[in-house]
Parts: C-alpha cells; structure tokens; sequence
C-alpha cells in the first residue's frame, strides 16, 4: 500500500479523535480536566484504559520479544492479577474516601509536605520516561512506514502528532481522554484480532493446531522454573503485582480515570474487569507473536525484537492488514501520550504548584497556567522523544520495565510505609531516602554478577527498591504517640 493512502487514513482517524473530543469538552473546565467531573461511565473507563496500559510497547514488543522469551511475559500478567486486587480493593477506598483529585495528596496527609511532594515528583520522573519510550517506540515505526518517503524529518513528525494530542486534550482533559481512548482502544484490539486472523490463514492453522504447532517450536512456554535466571516465575509474579500496583494504581494518569467515576463500587468494578480483559487480550498478543515467529521462519525473514512485527505486515501482508495495521499502531500511539501529557499537568498544577490552593488565583488565572503547563510538558515529551531515538534500544518494553524498577520503586515504598505502618516520619528526611534506595539498586544491579554469581536479577529490582525505601522510611521514623 502506498505511503500516501496509509498518511490519508491516520489524517481521516485524527478528524474522527478530534470530533469525538469536541464532543466530550463541551463545557469543560478545570474540575473536568482534572477528574471528569466525577461523572465518567465505568465500563466506558474500563474499556479504554485497556488501550493505555496495553499502549504501542504491548502491541509491538510483547509479540516480537516472543522469539527470545517464550511466552514468559503471561507470567508478569498473571501477578498483574493481583496487584489489580489490591488495587480495587485497598487503595481506590482510600482514594474515595479521601475525594483526592491528586492521590499524592494521600502522602501529604499520612506522612508529611516534604513527602507528599516526593510522591509526586517521582510519578512525574516515572511517567514522563514511560511514555516519551512508549511514543517513540510507535513514532518511529510511522515514520519508517509512511513518512520517511515524504521527506519528513523524524523530529517534525514527532513534533507534528503531539500537536495532534494537544488539540483534543487541550481543553477537556480526562473528560475527553476517557472517550477518545474507548475509541483508540477498539482501533487496536481490531487490529490485533485481523492480524492474528490472517496469521492463521497463511499458516494453515485453526486455534488448536496454532496452539499444537507453537509448542511444537519451543514458542508457548509460560512458566520458567529456573530460579537464578530472570524469567522465574515467581520473581515474575511477584514482581507482576508490584507493577501493577505502582504503575496503575499508584499512577496519577491511571487512578485520575478510576477516581472520575462517580462511585467507589463502579470504580472497583471497572479495575476488576480491567484485568481479567487484559489478561485474555496480553494471551492474544503472545500468540500473535508466535505465529509471528513461524511466519518469519517459513519465509526467511531476518527481522526480530521491535522490528518483527511491522517488518512482516509492512512487507508481505496483503494492503488491506496493512492499512488495519496502522489504524491500530496509531490507536497505540495516543493512549501513550495523551493521558500521559494530561496527568502529568495535573500532578505539576496540583501537586507541585499548588494550583486549587491559590487563593489570589481566579478561575481565569488557574486555567491560563495549567495551559502553559500543558504546553510546557509536550515540549519535554518531543524533547525526550529525540533522547530516545539516539539511544535506540532493540526492546523497548525491557528497557520501560527496568526504568519504571528505579523511579516506581520509591513510589511504592511511600505507599506500603504509609499504609502498613502507624509510625511517623522526619518528613524533611524523606527526599533523601527516595534519592538513596534507587542508587543502592544501581550499585547492586551494575554489580550483580559479582554480588550474586549465577543468580540473575531482573524485574524484582522494583521490590528491592520498594523494599529499601520502606526501610530508609522505617530508620528515620518513630512510633506515634
């Protein structure tokens, strides 16, 4: 298919994101950017926060690290089970009772100002580079497939869609995004469903004999029962929960989407649902991702990692799979950024600047620098996005997972001090100990062959960073009185 009708269908989707956010920020303001008003629908939420947990890194690296892993990463999913319990059933009643419009506001109450504000500041650290990966990660496959025959520089396509992004988010927010990633979820799940579809057909196989056939290739092994290599399953698990409790349901982006549904019970419902959907669709994207390797066999094709997937739809699938295919790489592209860009604003404005705080603000003057704000964060995340394609890591996922062990880590001991303890901390100290634990897990992860021999650490670097600030937290604390 040709690059210029492939460029018309992501221009005919945009105007179909752009009418559906319009439609959603009639009478916007900031109480809807913020929360949605609190009115969101929760199968609604449920459904398109599916789409940005899944994002462009799911679509694109889960199937291609399929090769090298197996089917492994099902391990991550089903500890993510877990942790998604925990969410619905511990922190969202903390957040409703609490009517927080920032769950960094939590810290702030059981711990301490100084405390609250490292919350926040980490999620920001934490959110920022996850999605700014996430984006470059699809911008790039856009721009070898589509733009790179036109011409366009790699930094104005960048450039270019997240002025897209700014255009629906700008005014309605979580009221809008709540909408808009409904519709970019169904855009990437229909592609997933006509990938795998067509697969099957090439291949000659039905769900059966493709389940037969994958672990006839050594392709479908879950359960990895080493325990010094990496992939054990339960460093997996656990390090699955943990994951899901710090980057969803301690994430300002995710929990801003579950605390706008009006009532706790339809929130928890919604996270619920959430997991088990997720689960079934993260099973969908490994066997895609085998076929994918059974497909590159039969025909010689030499590309792996990040580059399987579209090099195979890109180049020997049919125009009409390809033309599916984009759809649903850009219904992967926004959710990585849009929510993303939006909490981000409203962590900095709440969190850090105090915005509903400010008194000798009027509503024009709040809105006029959450604006700037707004505007100021999707100039960091093009900036960001350059950093990654200088780097050009082979695996995205891998390297987003490891990121988010060293900046979610004090996140989650935050959380786990505040909630598992009655015990007060040196608020003041508390900036320190987030700095220390994750250059302790640097020092011990860099060193790790020498620390542990054979024994390989890998995505429980989370829980021992987790771990180490729950302690640096316990040694300046004492008991109240």
């Amino acid at each position: 298919m040709s690059a210029s009708l492939l460029l018309i269908v992501v221009l005919i989707y945009f105007a179909l994101l752009l009418g559906v956010a319009w439609f959603a920020s009639r009478g916007a303001d900031n109480e809807s950017f913020f929360v949605g008003n609190r009115s969101s629908n929760w199968l609604l939420v449920a459904f398109g926060m599916i789409g940005t947990s899944l994002s462009g890194v799911t679509f694109i690296s889960v199937p291609g690290a399929v090769g090298a892993t197996q089917f492994s990463y099902f391990q991550i999913a089903l500890g993510q089970m877990l942790g998604y319990a925990v969410i619905a059933f511990v922190l969202l009643p903390l957040y409703y009772r609490l009517r927080l419009t920032s769950i960094y506001h939590y810290l702030g109450e059981r711990l301490g100002p100084r405390s609250y504000r490292t919350g926040a500041s980490f999620f920001i650290l934490s959110r920022t580079l996850g999605a700014t990966a996430r984006l470059y990660l699809v911008v790039r496959i856009l721009q070898d497939a589509i733009l790179d025959s036109f011409g366009m520089p790699f930094w104005l396509t960048t450039a270019v869609l997240l002025l897209m992004i700014l255009l629906y988010t700008f005014e309605g927010g979580v009221k809008t995004i709540v909408w808009t990633d409904t519709l970019q979820t169904a855009g990437m799940l229909t592609g997933l469903v006509v990938c795998l579809a067509w697969l099957m057909q090439a291949l000659g196989l039905d769900f059966s004999s493709a389940a037969t056939a994958l672990a006839d290739q050594g392709l479908s092994r879950v359960f990895v029962t080493e325990p010094d290599s990496r992939l054990f399953w339960g460093k997996q698990l656990l390090a699955g929960a943990c994951i899901a409790i710090a980057m969803t349901g301690m994430d300002q982006e995710m929990m801003q989407k579950n605390i706008s549904v009006k009532r706790l019970a339809d929130s928890q419902k919604n996270i619920l649902l959430m997991s088990v959907i997720m689960l079934g669709v993260v099973l969908l994207f490994l066997v895609l991702g085998g076929l994918l390797q059974m497909y590159a066999r039969q025909q010689g094709i030499a590309a792996r990692g990040d580059a399987l997937f579209p090099t195979v739809v890109l180049q020997h699938l049919p125009a009409i799979v390809q033309l599916v295919f984009i759809v649903a790489l850009i219904s992967a592209l926004f959710p990585s950024a849009d929510g993303a860009i939006t909490a981000l604003t409203s962590s900095f404005c709440i969190d850090l600047l105090g915005l509903q705080r400010r008194a000798d603000w009027d509503d024009a003057r709040r809105q006029q620098v959450r604006k700037r704000v707004h505007l100021s964060f999707a100039a960091l995340f093009l900036v960001l996005v350059l950093v990654f394609r200088w780097i050009d890591n082979a695996s995205m996922i891998g390297l987003i997972l490891k990121l988010a062990g060293y900046t979610y880590g004090p996140l989650l001991g935050l959380f786990a001090f505040g909630l598992l303890t009655r015990r007060s901390v040196k608020d003041a100290l508390v900036p320190l100990v987030a700095l220390a634990a994750p250059l302790l897990c640097w020092i011990v992860d860099s060193q790790q062959k020498a620390l542990f021999g054979g024994y390989e650490l890998g995505l429980e670097l989370l829980v021992l960073n987790a771990g180490l600030t729950f302690a640096g937290l316990w040694a300046v604390s004492r008991r109240q009185a």
